[in-house]
């Protein structure tokens, strides 16, 4: 009996192929997975074979945003029994013997895997399969009442949590966010959780910021440059990993403000406005994917505080996976996309 997973063999070429089922090491659970959300990362590795410096040099698996149901539990008796819903935290911690970094923010090891990544060689497999092989310390049980579906938002979630905790407290505090793509509307509804006064959502396309409008925040067309200028947010979260982005970033900031470089930006050198960010003595903070923020937000979750309602776009049955990226792709057509494994 075998698995299907969505490969990635290279640039415009990914695949919904049969593989064999996983043999899961003594430490490894079995999960059957139930959803899959595409990210940024999986839409460049299918576009371009590549996201940012991790280069496609073999065939891989997508994906790293999955939730699932044990169908096998760990040999060595560790982890949850089968039968328990989990989502999934993609990190693997690893120092390379050289580098300092600091140990309490495993997020920032020089060395690390993450599910559904090419950044070393072999590459570390992802998730995007109906049965994968995971370690126990990856699988985070559901709560009662918190359902598979929502569960697959958890990780970009999280990522959006530890961007707003690298400005410090949001509650009384305004929040711009800066592109209202899935990660921009999950910064949003952190905010919200965290008691933010207002949030404002910019954009370029209408899908996003009506999302925005409908989910409660101010939505500002990301054109309007006065308009982003007059915002004086005391945070400001880029999330578009674009520069034209950075410096709207900057703009929207209000003296003494704090200014969150959440989207990945470009390889390189990147302009930016720093005569404005220095002379209004602006926090310039960069963040990186997540540490043990995962908890925090399927707790809140489970519990509803954390209102993810509208950010799903669209669910794609697996056979549909090449639909489904071309619709992920078009932020004019779609906010978050996830891929049915169950079906």
């Amino acid at each position: 009996m075998g698995s299907i997973a969505v490969i990635a063999h290279g640039a415009q070429d990914l695949r919904v192929e049969e593989i064999p089922d996983p043999v899961p090491r003594p430490d490894e659970a079995v999960v059957e997975i139930a959803y899959g959300g595409i990210c940024g990362s999986d839409l460049h590795y299918w576009l371009h074979g590549a996201a940012g410096a991790s280069i496609l040099r073999e065939p891989m698996i997508l994906g790293h945003e999955v939730s699932g149901t044990v169908v096998q539990a760990a040999g060595d008796g560790s982890g949850p029994a089968e039968g328990t819903a989990v989502a999934v935290h993609p990190l693997t911690p690893h120092g390379d013997g050289v580098t300092p970094w600091p140990e309490d923010r495993p997020n920032l090891a020089p060395a690390s895997t993450y599910l559904g990544s090419a950044m070393h060689l072999p590459h570390t497999q992802g998730a995007f399969a109906r049965r994968v092989a995971l370690p126990v310390r990856m699988l985070r049980a559901l709560p009662t009442g918190l359902d598979l579906r929502t569960a697959a938002l958890a990780e970009p979630a999280a990522v959006a949590w530890h961007g707003l905790a690298q400005a410090g407290e949001i509650r009384g505090r305004s929040v711009a966010v800066i592109g209202g793509g899935p990660i921009g509307q999950l910064v949003a509804a952190v905010a919200g959780h965290h008691g933010a006064d207002r949030v404002v959502v910019t954009d370029l396309e209408d899908r996003p910021r009506e999302l925005a409008a409908r989910r409660g925040a101010t939505a500002i067309d990301a054109r309007d440059a006065a308009a982003v200028a007059a915002l004086h947010a005391d945070v400001v979260v880029e999330s578009s990993g674009t520069v034209a982005g950075l410096s709207a970033a900057i703009s929207a900031a209000a003296r003494g403000g704090t200014v969150v470089m959440l989207g990945l930006q470009r390889a390189g050198d990147v302009p930016a406005p720093l005569a404005t960010a220095i002379t209004r003595e602006l926090r310039l903070v960069g963040s990186l994917r997540f540490a043990g923020e995962l908890d925090l937000v399927i707790a809140a979750l489970a519990d509803g505080t954390l209102d993810v309602e509208g950010i799903v776009s669209h669910v794609f049955a697996v056979g549909d996976t090449p639909e489904a990226f071309a619709v992920a792709a078009d932020p004019a057509r779609s906010s978050k996309v996830l891929l049915d494994f169950r079906s």
